[in-house]
């Protein structure tokens, strides 16, 4: 059997390569991808060449453990179907539903154990949600909110709009968010948002609804370095930052002389391929999954996507990426239809 692969040859050449596809190892399944989704900003990162040298793709990650080499392979969130089985694989996990962590491909070999099954009752385009669910949950997690507190959100994104989903289940003041997009607003306000706001509506939003505290707990999600002095500036004394923006080579200028040293605002570090520590001693990665999975069937978050491109047009679905303003909110490639 042959497979279709996708290739970053180079900063901003994209390749669809066919190759061999070997027999799965011992261990092993074969999944062949119905769908796989699109991460706009890493995967935007990785199109430009902007990622740090030397820096592996994700150590966590078995199917990227690599260094940000090109040519590479890049992509997390496939969706597909058991098609054969190594030796060891137990009888009849052919047919299965399974999200896997793995590059964008039309088939894959990975251990069984690393084919993670769909629940009954979940879309298979619901299910490539999974991992930004989790990157969504780490998030909430890492900025830990108070009930009673005002909680702000730059960038509603894939990431930042099911962070405003899931902070709209708290029992927060109120959960703000802030996009230049129009629809993206909309959408925020769909979710839960009680507000969704352009950049300079902010402070005036703040001053008034605050009585000049300003938010509590802030999220940078927007994936653009000046935001964060923005986010930082919305906090309140004492507040919270929580970073879940990767800004690959991209520098962030900031002003820490002024307000800042004195304000006691922490600045916090958020990334999903680990749990916070104060989750560690009772949450791992298995439970994280579950609880990703019924706020998925939940959320239904498939309504988001707006590009559903064939895997061979891949490279007009990154080419649509190049321009922050008009990026497309998810892109979904489709394999063949399930």
């Amino acid at each position: 059997m042959k497979r279709r692969v996708l290739l970053f040859a180079a900063p901003r050449q994209i390749r669809i390569v066919e190759e061999p596809l070997p027999e799965p190892s011992p261990g092993e399944v074969t999944v062949e991808t119905m769908l796989s989704a699109v991460s706009p900003g890493t995967e935007r990162l990785v199109y430009r060449g902007e990622l740090p040298a030397g820096l592996p793709l994700d150590d966590t990650l078995p199917a990227l453990a690599g260094g940000a080499v090109y040519p590479l392979r890049y992509g997390y969130a496939a969706v597909g179907r058991i098609v054969a089985r190594g030796s060891g694989v137990p009888a009849g996990v052919e047919g299965r539903w399974v999200f896997c962590f793995h590059p964008h491909a039309s088939h894959l070999n990975v251990p069984l154990a690393e084919a993670f099954l769909v629940p009954e009752g979940i879309d298979p385009r619901d299910a490539g949600f999974l991992a930004t669910m989790e990157t969504a949950l780490t998030l909430v997690w890492d900025g830990r909110p108070l009930a009673g507190e005002t909680a702000l959100i730059f960038g509603q994104g894939i990431v930042g709009l099911l962070t405003a989903a899931l902070l709209a289940r708290h029992p927060l003041e109120r959960v703000l968010t802030v996009d230049p997009r129009a629809p993206r607003r909309e959408l925020s306000r769909e979710v839960g948002a009680h507000a969704s706001l352009t950049p300079d509506e902010l402070p005036a939003y703040l001053a008034r609804e605050t009585r000049g505290r300003l938010a509590d707990l802030v999220f940078e999600l927007s994936g653009a370095p000046a935001v964060l002095g923005e986010a930082i500036a919305a906090c309140g004394f004492g507040g919270r930052v929580v970073i879940g923006s990767w800004y690959g080579t991209r520098r962030a200028a900031l002003d820490f002389g002024g307000r800042f040293h004195r304000s006691r605002i922490r600045l916090i570090a958020s990334q999903v391929s680990t749990l916070p520590a104060h989750a560690a001693l009772r949450w791992n990665r298995k439970r994280r999954r579950e609880a990703c999975w019924e706020f998925i069937r939940a959320l239904r978050p498939s309504r988001f996507i707006d590009q559903e491109i064939p895997f061979e047009a891949a490279a007009e679905a990154y080419a649509m990426l190049e321009s922050e303003a008009q990026a497309p909110l998810q892109i979904l490639f489709a394999y063949r239809r399930p």
